[in-house]
């Protein structure tokens, strides 16, 4: 049975009072539409997908271009059942066709499946995934044949609803699953006299039992996995809501999260057991932390991946970097892009990194920026050291061999090579080539004058003095 996936993702979601599309909004960490991808590709290949887009549909499909899925423009948005019939010629090849809701993010694949292998049972030309929320208001009611029939007999709009059926609870989540011959030799009996002139797919019901064709329904587990979101506030009540299953899950894991309320962490986030979490940590994007680290609070660590064994103290943040077993950072240690930490090196107090690869046990401890550098092993870099890696126009490297040390307020102007061995004399300026076991300086002399600041105390109490009395 060849089963296709259509993803209704082309309305404009004005209620949530946004220039941006409503599928683009992000919970846990990706887009709406994302999620919803991600799910279905759980149940058929990325080809057999069908993402219809409509309104911003260029962006919509730049932000989830590299899924793989089709696409299909439904230049006119005039409804549910319209973007079918726009994707009829796409998906004539499939025997059956689910249809999905681009911002309903928390179903599960596991229910789509749950849904497609009810259908297949029934034999049935339409399957319904309903649920029973405890507040059914405002959505369409589903009037089951009887109360233990899986057979479908309408399903009744809000404000149509007959004072005996305001009781029922169960309610359409605009999820279906088709067989492909019965619905697309009937689609176009739909009609727009309602109050929107639209094409409503919920409508099929009707239509496909009128022509004595089965309907059936399947309740989802877990009412929250079916419901949308039609305000910002709601989008945030979902977002909390996936956090926290985030969270659940790396808890059952063995990680220890304190006050997993307070944390942000993204849905592709993974961490190694017997890690430790802190409040008001971030984790975001694909990020990757090892078993045994610890990441303290108000650290925010995106696109990362960390070894185990790995210590992030208070405040730090990491980009799009690797960072080794046993390293030391922060507190307040800033690591950007490209930014490569050895096995046990230290990048401490309010370091900066970029672009750099730095060795087993090096350490740069307080207050240094070290941009474009290749660093070595066993290397000592003084607080304060800079290296000067743009000259306003071009990005040059600084090469820094094992086990040197860089007193403290060096400046190292790229490009240059300080060979292995070698010591850099603090305040020191260098910029020229270094070779192996040398001693580099680059400061002025001192000169010390004996007796300057006595005499300066005397000159200028003689100055007020005089002052004085000639006033």
């Amino acid at each position: 049975m060849r089963f296709a996936i259509v993803i209704m993702a082309a309305g404009k979601g004005t209620r949530l009072k946004s220039k941006r599309a409503k599928v683009l909004h992000q919970i846990g960490g990706k887009s709406l539409l994302e999620h919803v991808i991600h799910s279905a590709t759980q149940i058929v290949p990325p080809q057999d997908v069908y993402v219809v887009v409509g309104h911003q549909a260029g962006a919509v499909q730049a932000a989830v271009a590299s899924t793989n899925v089709h696409f299909v423009t439904q230049a006119d948005q005039r409804g549910t059942g319209h973007a079918v019939q726009t994707a009829r010629q796409a998906v004539a090849g499939y025997e059956h066709i689910i249809v999905l809701s681009g911002d309903v993010p928390l179903l599960q694949p596991e229910t789509i499946a749950r849904l497609r292998d009810f259908h297949l049972t029934e034999r049935a030309a339409m399957t319904i995934l309903t649920a029973s929320p405890d507040n059914p208001h405002g959505y369409g009611r589903v009037i089951r044949h009887s109360p233990s029939s899986a057979e479908v007999t309408a399903i009744v709009e809000q404000k149509a609803l007959t004072p005996k059926q305001e009781s029922i609870r169960e309610i359409n989540s605009g999820i279906y699953v088709f067989a492909s011959k019965p619905l697309f030799q009937l689609i176009n009996e739909l009609r727009t006299d309602n109050a929107h002139g639209e094409y409503y797919l919920t409508d099929m019901a009707r239509v496909l039992v009128q022509e004595h064709e089965r309907v059936v329904a399947i309740e989802a587990g877990d009412a929250t996995e079916v419901l949308g979101a039609n305000t910002l506030a709601e989008m945030a009540e979902l977002d909390a809501a996936i956090r926290m299953a985030t969270a659940r899950r790396l808890m059952a894991q063995g990680v220890t999260i304190y006050r997993p309320e307070t944390t942000v962490i993204d849905a592709n986030v993974e961490v190694g057991a017997d890690t430790i979490i802190e409040p008001y940590v971030q984790l975001l994007g694909e990020t990757h932390i090892g078993e045994d680290c610890r990441i303290r609070s108000y650290s925010v660590i995106e696109n990362s991946t960390l070894a185990s064994h790995v210590l992030v103290r208070h405040g730090c943040i990491i980009s799009e970097s690797h960072v080794q077993a046993g390293a030391l950072l922060g507190p307040y240690a800033h690591l950007r892009t490209g930014s490569e930490i050895g096995e046990e090196a230290h990048i401490g107090n309010f370091v900066e990194t970029k672009k750099i690869r730095i060795g087993k046990g090096s350490k740069a401890n307080h207050l240094s920026y070290l941009g474009d550098a290749e660093i070595g092993s066993g290397v000592n870099i003084g607080a304060g050291t800079i290296t000067c890696n743009y000259n306003g126009v071009d990005k040059s490297r600084t090469l820094i061999e094992n086990d040197v040390f860089v007193g403290s307020d060096t400046t190292l102007v790229a490009p240059i090579v300080i060979g292995q061995g070698s010591y850099i004399g603090a305040g020191s300026c260098i910029v020229e080539d270094v070779p192996p076991e040398a001693l580099a300086l680059g400061r002025a002399k001192q000169v010390t004058k004996d007796g300057w600041a006595r005499s300066r105390r005397v000159q200028a109490r003689t100055a007020r003095e005089a002052g004085k009395g000639q006033s």
